[in-house]
């Protein structure tokens, strides 16, 4: 693959590169880069919006470069503050180990092992001094940290802010000083951590790392940033029937989003979908493809068609309408009863009617009977509602 060919592979989906120019001609060294990605093992699973990341890995390893995934298990310990505007409750150790144990089991279903250096930041930042970390500080100002957004408002709006939150983007900016990164790997909302590295490393007397943002994904609610927490994800170790059901639950606008970032087809295939169903193809069966693609990776091909045909059975071969109407529920940030859930969608006319009709078995969410009238959907929940045979509604909850 040629040097043009492998920007275009690098360039995909990606939000930002800082700086292009820098990213060329390290590429015209002739040598593999250093690209590194850090997770916070703060969760015991993956899911879906981790893998963003995890595929533009892959594609770096795909053009010959040498992958490194960095579990943060010091930083796992200091808690994130990234997006928050209170502080966030550190991990124990033994959490932060359970989770990181999780973590490397995952990660190879993406990328190869044999060319993926995996590495805890503990291994460097433990052995660090009291001295050594007040030296560190040293190298970085109060002024450029009141620079990044969360805590320029929570300074603003009178909201405490723990020394020990200034010190999670000096840790992860001194992850790319240890392991002398070329390029690093994040979200959009991780760019001033990664500009300190960038910083960290000019004053270490390093060459300063390209930085690659990624944008974040969105749940399945199509609005808020794929979340265990808001329980709108999929996660990568969940079930196939379960992850296939999910992906047909999103909406067709977010079915592109979710091609583009987490698809491994080549952008004119996507590009050819789009064309198809602008011809009128329909977009449950383009939709099909994206959840046999991505449950394959995660388990097999086999448990891919295993997965649709089972969808397609649970909704009666067939009975499932090829244009669902979509609905957005606002719930507050909170769950909400399926009662409630069924006559805002317009399924039902009342609650009593959607009580007795889910007494009656006609109610069915992601194509399963339900039974339990107390059922309640989470914030960020996104399901495929029926209520008989002809009233369907995709539901949103946000």
């Amino acid at each position: 693959m040629s040097q043009l060919e492998g920007l275009a592979q690098i360039q995909r989906g990606a939000e930002e590169i800082l700086v292009e120019a820098e990213l060329i001609k390290r590429l015209q060294e002739d040598r593999p880069l250093r690209v590194k990605a850090g997770f916070d093992p703060t969760a015991p699973d993956l899911h879906l919006g981790h893998t963003v990341l995890l595929n533009k890995l892959r594609q770096f390893q795909e053009l010959g470069h040498e992958a490194i995934f960095l579990i943060g298990d010091f930083t796992g310990m200091i808690g994130d503050p990234t997006g928050k505007n209170v502080t966030r409750k550190p991990l124990t150790r033994d959490e932060v180990l359970e989770n990181a144990r999780s973590y490397e089991k995952q990660i190879f279903k993406i990328l190869d092992p044999e060319r993926t250096q995996v590495v805890f930041n503990s291994s460097w930042m433990g052995e660090m001094s009291a001295a050594d970390l007040i030296q560190l500080a040293a190298r970085h100002t109060v002024a450029r940290m009141l620079e990044r957004d969360d805590f320029s408002k929570r300074y603003s709006a009178g909201q405490s802010i723990a020394v020990h939150e200034f010190l999670y983007p000096l840790v992860q900016g001194y992850d790319s000083v240890a392991l002398r990164a070329d390029v690093e790997l994040g979200g959009t909302d991780q760019k001033f951590n990664l500009l300190v590295g960038r910083q960290l490393q000019e004053s270490f007397s390093q060459p300063p790392q390209i930085v690659l943002t990624m944008p974040i994904l969105e749940g399945l609610d199509g609005v808020q940033k794929m979340s265990k927490s808001l329980g709108n994800y999929i996660g990568i170790a969940e079930p196939p029937g379960d992850m296939f059901g999910k992906l047909m639950s999103i909406s067709d606008e977010l079915m592109w989003r979710y091609f583009e970032l987490l698809s491994f087809r080549p952008l004119s295939e996507i590009e050819a979908l789009k064309t198809q169903m602008r011809e009128g193809r329909n977009p449950r069966d383009i939709k099909f493809e994206l959840g046999r693609e991505l449950v394959a990776r995660f388990h097999d091909a086999a448990d891919a068609e295993a997965a649709q045909q089972q969808f397609i059975d649970r909704f009666q071969k067939g009975a499932l309408p090829e244009e669902i109407p979509e609905v957005r529920i606002s719930a507050a940030g909170e769950g909400m009863a399926l009662p409630n859930v069924l006559k805002q969608a317009g399924l039902t006319a009342s609650t009593s009617e959607a009580l007795r009709m889910i007494r009656q078995g006609a109610v069915r969410v992601d194509g399963e009977r339900v039974e339990d009238a107390g059922l309640a959907l989470p914030a960020g929940a996104s399901a495929i509602c029926q209520v008989g045979k002809r009233r369907f509604a995709r539901v949103f909850l946000t």
